[in-house]
Parts: C-alpha cells; structure tokens; sequence
C-alpha cells in the first residue's frame, strides 16, 4: 500500500513542480522513448536473469506492493508456539513431537497457529529442524551449525532478485541517453524545419533522459530496498525460531528458550516480556482447559 503511494507522491512532486512552473505537460507524454527504455529495460533483465531467477525477481517485485514483514502480533504468535513446543518436548521427549512434524497442519499443536502456517519458508525450516531433533540425528552444537548455514543459503537467495531489481534501476538512466541520442538522431535529419519543431523535437529527446533518471530512482531504486528490508525481516523472523530452538535442545527451561528467541527480535516489533509471558500464560490455560 504504502509503495503506491510513495510513488504516486513522487509523480505527484516532479509532475506538480514541472507544472508549477508552467511546463508543457504534452512534452512529457513519448510513448516511443517509453517503449526504447521499457524495452531494453526487459531485455536486460531477462539476458541477466538466468533460470528461475527472473521468476524470483518478477515476484520480489510483487511483494514490494503488499507488506510481508512479521508485526509484533506475528511474533507474539510464534514465541507463544515455540513455548509450546518445547514445552511438549521437555514433558513427552523427542519421539512423542514425531506426530506433529510429519502433518503440522493437523498437529494439536501447530494447527493452533494460522498466521505461522501461512509462512511456508519458516514452517519447513522449523519442521527440518524438529525432525533432527525427533530423530537424533545432530547434537546441539551441529544443529546450531547446521540452521546458520540454512540460513544463510535462505539470505543470499533473497540477494539474487534484488541485485537484478538495483542493476537493471541502475541501467535505467544510461538507456535514457540512448532513447535521448536517437531522438537527436531523428531531430538531427529536421534541422531544415522551423525553430518551434526543433524544439519540440529536442524537448521530446530529452524526456528520455528524464524518464530512465525518474524511473531509476524514484521507482526501481526504492522498490529494490523495500524487497530488501523485508527479506531482512523474513529472515529475521526465520532467526528466531533458531535462537530459541537450540537452548531448548541445549535443555534450557521453555520460557528461557523462548526469551534467548525474542531477543533475535528487532526492536521494532520486539514484543515485551511482559506481553509474551501474558501470551504463553493464554497459551498454558488455554491447554489446560
């Protein structure tokens, strides 16, 4: 929501301005030095964006228009959910968590969390994890290992779709000079006509470079960092579920473990202890009753 309207409030602002000064606001509209830009815009990007990650790209893009970062209502629910995992742990042991791994969408107890299931990445990185547990295949020290190198791999493949996002809004001013030389080019082959022409000729192969500038850092710039800070926050909330896991395996109480995860949280949408020690007591009697 808030990307429509930071770029409508930039169209707004230059757009506003160039008519507060009495621009010619028909100058503006060159679908030809739209369709050079657009054109070799999307060409470079797809000579760039070899096999899936032109589909990442096309879909980062997407996200920037609709808010994935985790709320403090999101990470309330998933520190209420580790407690109680990790409660069921400490009370059942590993091999009794097997039947809530395999199935989470009907597991009693991760059925109980709809705002958790609907994050896919962090449901198989949390199950993976449980299942290394369940099994006893890693000790803590190799988990902890195992779910930093995760992720990592997580982090890097959220950098391939904005790099491609930031180098293509790179390129966008250079392809504004070349719409711009061929409009000289054109204006180049009308010198014999009149003055007023001319002009127009030259002002229509100027809007080329003003478009490729405009678009660059006014559009694809800002929507590159805002896939970038949710990715960050994505994985940031995929961080807590591992900085609370591995004390719990360790053998810390539950709600130590749980208080090692909030503290992965940023501060921003960190809930307080007071809020999640008044989450995990619902949680407690909600399962007693």
């Amino acid at each position: 929501m808030f990307t429509i309207i930071g770029i409508v409030v930039v169209l707004c602002g230059v757009i506003g301005g160039f008519a507060f000064e009495n621009g010619p606001m028909h100058v503006l509209i060159q679908p030809a030095e739209l369709m050079i830009i657009f054109g070799a815009a999307i060409g470079a990007l797809l000579v760039s964006a070899p096999g899936k990650a032109l589909g990442q790209t096309l879909s980062a893009i997407g996200s920037s228009f609709a808010s994935t970062s985790p709320t403090k209502a999101d990470y309330l629910e998933l520190l209420t959910l580790q407690y109680e995992v990790y409660q069921f742990l400490r009370k059942n042991g590993a091999v009794a968590l097997d039947e809530h791994v395999q199935d989470v969408e009907k597991s009693a107890i991760f059925s109980k969390y709809p705002g958790f299931l609907k994050r896919h990445h962090a449901v198989d990185f949390f199950r993976d994890a449980l299942k290394q547990v369940v099994n006893g295949t890693a000790s803590a020290e190799e988990l902890d290992v195992l779910l930093d190198s995760e992720l990592d791999t997580h982090h890097e493949e959220l950098a391939i779709p904005i790099g491609l996002i930031q180098k293509t809004g790179d390129a966008l001013p250079g392809l504004g000079i070349v719409a711009a030389v061929l409009g000289i080019i054109i204006t180049m082959g009308s010198l014999d006509a009149g003055p007023e022409e001319i002009g127009h000729k030259i002002g229509a192969a100027l809007v080329g470079t003003f478009l490729g500038v405009l678009l660059s850092y006014g559009m694809l710039g800002p929507i590159a960092t805002n896939v970038e800070i949710q990715g960050n926050a994505v994985s940031r909330y995929m961080r807590c579920i591992k900085e609370g896991l591995i004390p719990a395996v360790r053998g810390a109480s539950p709600i130590v473990a749980v208080e090692f995860a909030r503290k992965a949280i940023f501060g921003g949408v960190r809930p307080s202890s007071d809020e999640t020690d008044e989450a995990v007591k619902s949680a407690k009697s909600a399962a007693s009753s």
